[in-house]
């Protein structure tokens, strides 16, 4: 049954943006899309709508402008905002970082002004793993020490301080802070997935350029981590589950108020060259490497304790890394032979 009020989703033609379209959409919640295509793809949109066989409703335009948004409340019965609007290169941050405060924390800022002045006080935020910084142990769980190593980190950090700076000076609100590991692979149609301009920042995009030959190799940044097999660990997440937590987190927050932060991850750790030989199984190619010395600002090893999820919203991620990286390759094929065609 379609429910009667929408749910604001910014940057929602992005990579988690577009999946959690989908899975709201087939759950009957009529959904807007605030998007500035500044790092996503217009057409995303009309995948979105095949998939789920419903349309959404598309704004252009950027969480900064006031005027927008203030209209946007004015004209549309809102009654919660998904807010997955940002700029997430952690390299990309460290030589942008007025950028990367400028979106993610005074876009984060207007966009809360307006909310607050509509009376829409339901939130899911996307905040990230990187907020725990380098941590003492595995798994990560929630009440871990917060601290960053990056102006991309330092930025959701910021954000979720607003965030619990206004749910103390109004408990009305309803908040919900999702950390989220590493988000990889794509919608299991192979219609959409992420689509990185550029040079990807992320393994397995950049692994499935290898795969298909738009890259000669992949680099391996450094293998003399204290891991089991000296490359770095972490924590993959299926982009369907992460979606998946996003509904979850809408139908908890209609029935709780308060602010509360989720770790959405699997709560196990692959290594680099764990996740290459995934690929290799389900691209059945084989991914030429290189290893070379670190990368400043990287971590041995990060994972989450995903148990709070589980108990309290009774979400947890069932995708392993197989599938995340069969569908990661079905996408990458299916885009590929999509460029070629135009």
């Amino acid at each position: 049954m379609q429910k009667s009020n929408a749910v604001l989703i910014t940057g929602g033609a992005g990579y988690i943006g577009s999946h959690t379209c989908v899975c709201l959409l087939q759950s009957c919640f009529p959904v807007i899309v605030l998007d500035n295509f500044c790092n996503s793809n217009r057409a995303t949109l009309d995948k979105i709508q095949e998939i789920s066989k419903k349309t959404l409703i598309l704004i252009e335009g950027d969480i900064r402008d006031h005027n927008l948004l203030q209209s946007i409340f004015k004209k549309y019965s809102i009654e919660s905002v998904i807010h997955l609007a940002s700029l997430k290169a952690v390299g990309e941050s460290v030589s942008m970082p007025l950028e990367y405060f400028d979106n993610n924390v005074t876009g984060s800022l207007i966009l809360l002004e307006e909310m607050a002045k509509a009376g829409v006080k339901s939130l899911v935020f996307s905040s990230s793993a990187t907020v725990y910084g380098d941590p003492t142990s595995v798994p990560i769980s929630e009440e871990f020490p917060l601290q960053t190593l990056n102006p991309y980190g330092r930025s959701k950090l910021m954000v979720e301080n607003i965030l619990r700076d206004i749910f103390r000076a109004d408990p009305a609100w309803r908040i919900a802070l999702l950390r989220y590991f590493n988000p990889v692979g794509a919608h299991n149609s192979g219609l959409i997935g992420e689509n990185p301009n550029g040079k990807p920042n992320n393994l397995i995009p950049f692994i499935a350029e290898v795969a298909v030959g738009k890259q000669s190799e992949l680099l391996i940044f450094g293998d003399d981590y204290p891991t089991r097999d000296g490359t770095g660990v972490r924590d993959y997440i299926h982009v369907e589950d992460l979606a998946l937590g996003h509904l979850a987190t809408l139908e908890y927050l209609e029935n709780n108020r308060g602010l509360i932060s989720f770790n959405l991850g699997t709560g196990k750790g692959y290594s680099v060259f764990e996740v290459i030989e995934a690929f290799e199984r389900a691209s059945q190619r084989k991914i030429p490497y290189r290893v070379v010395s670190r990368r400043g600002g990287d971590i041995a090893e990060c994972y989450a304790n995903p148990n709070l999820a589980k108990k309290i919203m009774g979400w947890q991620a069932k995708l392993g890394l197989d599938r995340m990286c069969e569908d990661a390759w079905r996408w990458q094929v299916n885009s590929d032979a999509h460029n070629k065609s135009h």
